[in-house]
């Protein structure tokens, strides 16, 4: 199946072109490598939100006199609106141009930034961080349907490469900025950033962009299908994000799934009958396509829930500060700007199966070797593993994202997108709260033990539950006027349960990566890559 584009040309740019195979208006309007700058940079402001908030809590929430689980929320609101409107954001740009919905996100989005800064109650931060994720949800998907819509075949895989690493190395960069900034600026300074960022992306965008549609975009919308999605996804989300809290066999947690569950048999069910909706479940007869969206599920729940351990580990166990911890990640970041433009070039050449499949297989090998860091590790092995990880990553986010685009009809990319995006932000979601279920249940088996085996004094039911929580992140609790031969001991008992936590959740992301390995066999180059690719200037 391939789908015809319409160009729209801005004022000045001539007459419209007529079909994909149009050259681009005069000048820069449509320039495939300056799309590509222009996305890149408001891509770049969503993956910096996903890892940069987390240094700024501690002061946030002494600021604004915020709980703990005011601090949660201002992740989870963030990672909620994202996940739940992504496939219905992408479905806005097919319909009304991925140009002007990717605008709209950018302004959008920095305008919430700037909110979020200007906020002296928690309250209010929490709000602005949903309407961040409203309009970061606008914007990725509407990001890959311009690229889609620009290059050609042959250069697309690049393109999503260098898009990749854009993402990649702001989502491990983020923790570094963060702690620069909250360090010597202030907390409020990690969302203005996001300001002149925002500008200087819809400046680009207004002066670069070529809207392209294709033309038998939808023309209507399917809002019982939209509300049956978005519920079903808060559903799932939701499920995910308090199983931590309630526990993963508390009746409130599997009530949601199982409600979840129910809303997406309807929502299947609805778009069967429907005219023109949300997801054409046609899509998903592409075993390719299935199989990316799979893939992309199962490489988040291995890298975002493998970093998140990793930054207790430093911080906590290394006893780095949030800066130092963001520099030893270095080599992960490096790896994955260098890797993904070269996975481009590979995927581009030989297809995406044995690219994905070998990617996989050092992801998981990487975390395998993230399952042996203990106390002693030094730098060097750290940063082995570390760079094992980026350059293992680096195939799978450019080829996946490749295959779900690629297999999708061009009047579909911004669902794709959507899509690609959501399987990427539920599995981070899962990796956190699944691996996290894997180490707190590992540490309340060892830590009683350990705490006896040590000699330490008996604990009660409270004081343990409280130890608990506070091993999980890594930390020893020591009472203040703790002895300091005692305080050494808690610490030792500390880090060694919170370790052998660590390497368990780490063999279950490598398994995980594991069974990644098997589902890239199942890809392939997509089908409909060339439909609406743009030629010229490249």
């Amino acid at each position: 199946m391939t789908s015809q584009t319409i160009d729209k040309a801005g004022p000045g740019d001539g007459p419209p072109a007529g079909t994909s195979g149009a050259t681009p208006g005069k000048g820069l309007r449509g320039h495939p490598w300056f799309t590509l700058v222009t996305v890149a940079v408001g891509v770049m402001m969503v993956a910096l939100d996903g890892t940069i908030v987390a240094i700024a809590n501690p002061a946030i929430g002494d600021d604004l006199d915020a709980s703990w689980s005011d601090l949660q929320w201002i992740t989870n609101a963030y990672f909620l609106a994202l996940a739940v409107s992504l496939v219905t954001a992408g479905k806005l740009g097919d319909r009304f141009g991925h140009r002007q919905t990717f605008l709209i996100g950018v302004a959008g989005f920095a305008a919430s930034s700037a909110a979020i800064g200007l906020s002296d109650g928690i309250t209010m931060v929490v709000v602005f961080r949903v309407f961040q994720g409203l309009f970061g949800a606008l914007l990725m998907p509407a990001a890959l349907g311009l690229l889609r819509a620009t290059f050609p075949a042959e250069k697309l895989n690049m393109a999503i490469g260098i898009w990749g690493m854009v993402i990649g190395a702001s989502t491990a960069g983020g923790p570094i900025l963060g702690g620069v900034l909250v360090e010597h600026v202030n907390w409020q300074s990690v969302f203005f950033i996001n300001v002149p960022v925002g500008i200087l992306a819809v400046a680009l965008g207004v002066w670069i962009l070529l809207d392209h549609r294709a033309e038998n975009a939808p023309r209507s919308f399917d809002l019982l299908g939209i509300a049956l999605l978005s519920a079903a996804m808060f559903c799932l989300v939701w499920a995910v994000i308090k199983a931590p809290e309630w526990g993963w066999g508390d009746v409130r947690t599997w009530s949601f799934i199982a409600g979840s569950l129910v809303l997406f048999a309807g929502f299947a069910f609805w778009e069967t009958k429907v005219k023109e909706p949300l997801i054409p479940l046609g899509l998903f007869r592409s075993v390719p396509l299935s199989a990316g969206v799979v893939l992309m599920v199962l490489m988040a729940i291995a890298f975002m829930g493998g970093l998140f351990f990793v930054t207790f580990y430093l911080q906590s166990v290394h006893g780095l500060s949030p800066v130092e911890a963001g520099l030893h990640l270095l080599p992960l970041t490096g790896m994955m700007i260098v890797g993904s433009p070269l996975a481009g070039v590979m995927i581009t050449k030989a297809g995406p199966r044995i690219p994905l499949a070998g990617g996989m297989v050092l992801t998981a090998l990487a975390m395998y070797g993230m399952s042996t860091l203990d106390k002693g590790t030094g730098s060097a092995v750290m940063s082995l593993w570390f760079a094992l990880l980026g350059l293992g990553l680096a195939p799978v986010m450019v080829g996946a994202t490749e295959v779900i685009v690629g297999n999708a009809p061009l009047d579909l990319s911004g669902v794709a997108g959507g899509l690609q995006q959501s399987a990427m932000q539920i599995g981070g979601s899962l990796g956190t709260a699944v691996l996290g279920a894997v180490m707190a249940s590992k540490v309340d088996s060892d830590l009683p033990a350990n705490w006896a085996d040590a000699g330490l004094p008996p604990l009660s039911p409270e004081q343990l539950e409280l130890a608990e929580e506070a091993v999980q992140k890594g930390v020893a609790p020591v009472p203040e006027g703790t002895p300091a031969q005692i305080a050494a001991k808690i610490t030792d008992v500390a880090h060694d349960t919170f370790l052998s936590g660590m390497s368990l959740a780490s063999l279950v992301a490598a398994g995980v990566a594991a069974v990644a390995v098997l589902v890239a066999f199942l890809t392939k180059r997509g089908e409909n890559a060339e439909a609406g690719a743009g030629v010229g200037h490249i």
